[in-house]
């Protein structure tokens, strides 16, 4: 393994009443991070291939361990999303690096198929900062429905030589989602929009 990682979070957030409303079946989402060691950290480089190689690396176990806690198959999961808190003695360049180029095509794996761009957020930050993974449908961008984001936040990272490194899977929409357009039933899916 080509990430150094000091620890590794999985969380399962499921609504089950919204507005007084039961949700049925209830809106499931799946956070995994990890915690790794920032190669660059303190120096500037102008190849970072290696974050490049962890990206990839981690795509396919965050996303697996995402399917795994839901308890779905990998065809069944709809949404997902990716997101990097660098340390302060790292650029926001680095998880740029971990999540473009190459993070992408295992998560697809790890959720089967996987047309449409993973959204991505990225930020600088201490201990304890919050990030919002923003959410769409893994193979259509127009399902209004999917819109979505699930905070990651990791108590005790990122120290200031270390990233996080989050992705969410999802087993359905938003909670009562109820405004229009595209439907997930409707997914054509060859294109990444419709």
């Amino acid at each position: 393994m080509l990430a150094n990682i000091r620890k590794i979070i999985v969380q399962v957030d499921e609504v089950l009443i919204e507005m007084g409303q039961a949700v049925n079946p209830p809106t499931r989402r799946a956070l995994a991070m990890a915690v790794i060691d920032n190669p660059y950290a303190g120096s500037y480089s102008e190849n970072l291939d290696q974050l490049v190689a962890i990206g990839e690396e981690l795509g396919g176990l965050l996303g697996e361990k995402c399917v795994k806690a839901l308890g779905i198959a990998p065809g069944a999961a709809h949404s997902y999303g990716k997101a990097a808190i660098v340390g302060e003695a790292g650029e926001l360049e680095h998880a740029a690096a971990i999540l473009h180029p190459k993070l992408g095509a295992p998560l697809r794996q790890a959720v089967e198929k996987g047309a449409a761009l993973v959204p991505s957020a990225k930020k600088l930050g201490g201990l304890g900062t919050a990030i919002d993974v923003p959410l769409g449908h893994k193979d259509a961008a127009y399902v209004r429905s999917h819109f979505d984001a699930m905070e990651a936040r990791v108590a005790d990272a990122p120290r200031a030589r270390e990233i996080v490194v989050a992705v969410v899977v999802t087993a359905s929409g938003r909670p009562l989602a109820r405004i229009g357009g595209l439907q997930a039933s409707e997914i054509v899916g060859q294109d990444g929009l419709r």
